[in-house]
């Protein structure tokens, strides 16, 4: 599960965002958004599919259940 974070973490870094950017994005706060991305509340689902789709990615690959970084088709 320690990839879970880190994972999203360096999407956030490979996409040039700030951690304030990402929480804009997500209608949040940044300290809520901190707060995901380094493990100490659960990532809510809508949260997790609003993410995937900012760095056109899968969920599964956030979560760590796949090194397939591509969206499903």
């Amino acid at each position: 599960m320690d990839s879970y974070y880190r994972r999203l973490r360096d999407l956030r870094e490979d996409h040039d965002l700030t951690q304030a950017q990402v929480a804009e994005f997500l209608h949040m706060k940044q300290p809520q958004y901190y707060r995901y991305e380094h493990g100490f509340r659960d990532i809510p689902s809508d949260v997790l599919i609003r993410l995937a789709k900012l760095y056109n990615t899968s969920v599964d690959y956030i979560l760590g259940l796949t090194d397939n970084p591509h969206p499903y088709k």
